[in-house]
């Protein structure tokens, strides 16, 4: 199969190169223009882009994906297939263009969590067990018909970085079986019951700042799907913390918001029990473990 990838952060790299290294032909990627980054404005470009300079791989960076010229050079490639993981929403113009249309790779078992932040909702709702879905691109976002998904449980010790390389791996397993069956013409696809839909919408500042008025389980599952970015953070005497670790913890009632901390603990009351928090970072200083923060912090 002739392929055109389109992606942009490390989740997709992993099944890119599992194309790559495969059968079919990566004819080229599409993936997100260049950005200046920091004081120098140095240029930055995406995973996908390094991956693809360092094969020799052909690069479209389109700003616009409805522009003629990118659509003009799409229908040029003449691939079989687009393959998508992790990219912008496709127009029409562009995901019907291949013989046999377009597909995605999911984070998530949809219907549930469609949207931006799949593997983030999934553990700040706490969770237990998620997956990944590969399905036909059609009009509305993350709606069409099933090729095929895989499972897997999410453990209580998962966050959102260990979460999401779990399902970078089972999510390029399930790309290429996916390219397979559509060469082999041995499939069926599934429609999706948009009855069972919920939302994964992008994460925002508010979302990440914690509510202490909240149970210590719901904020304890909000910082797992955070860390190790962009993080959990709350205000404490004028200052921001980022929390990128908690335990549960039942030992000391305290209001929700009051601080405890001693020469080893560092604990916040919630509505409901306490969360003890083990890794933090101040702003403007380094991440560090529970113990090694607290022989430096003044209050």
């Amino acid at each position: 199969m002739k392929i055109v990838f389109f992606g942009t952060p490390e989740f997709a790299v992993y099944s890119l190169e599992k194309i790559y290294n495969s059968s079919h032909e990566v004819l080229a990627v599409v993936t997100a223009p260049d950005t200046e980054k920091g004081r120098g404005l140095k240029v930055s470009y995406s995973a996908v882009k390094q991956f693809a300079i360092e094969r020799g791989i052909n690069i479209l960076q389109p700003e616009n994906l409805k522009d003629e010229a990118l659509i003009n050079d799409l229908r040029l490639l003449n691939a079989d297939i687009f393959v998508v993981v992790a990219f912008r929403i496709l127009p029409e113009e562009v995901y019907s263009i291949p013989q046999y249309g377009s597909f995605n790779l999911h984070a998530s078992v949809l219907p549930k969590y469609r949207g931006a932040a799949p593997i983030q909702w999934a553990l700040i709702n706490g969770e237990t067990e998620t997956g990944v879905t590969t399905f036909k691109i059609e009009k509305k976002v993350d709606t069409g018909n099933i090729y095929l998904q895989r499972l897997i449980k999410i453990d209580k010790v998962d966050d959102f970085g260990s979460l999401h390389d779990k399902l970078a791996l089972i999510g390029r397993e399930a790309v290429l079986e996916t390219i397979n069956l559509i060469e082999s013409g041995n499939f069926n696809l599934l429609p999706q019951d948009n009855s069972l839909a919920s939302p994964a919408p992008k994460i925002t500042k508010e979302i990440c700042q914690i509510d202490w008025e909240k149970p210590a389980t719901d904020i304890h599952n909000l910082i797992r799907g955070l860390s190790p970015h962009p993080a959990a953070f709350f205000d404490y005497n004028g200052k921001v913390f980022k929390v990128f670790k908690s335990e549960i913890h039942s030992g000391k009632a305290l209001k929700p918001g009051e601080v405890f901390y001693s020469q080893s603990e560092f604990i916040v009351g919630c509505q409901q029990s306490s969360l003890k928090i083990t890794e933090l970072q101040q702003e403007g200083k380094k991440k560090l473990k529970i113990e090694e923060f607290l022989r430096g912090f003044r209050n």
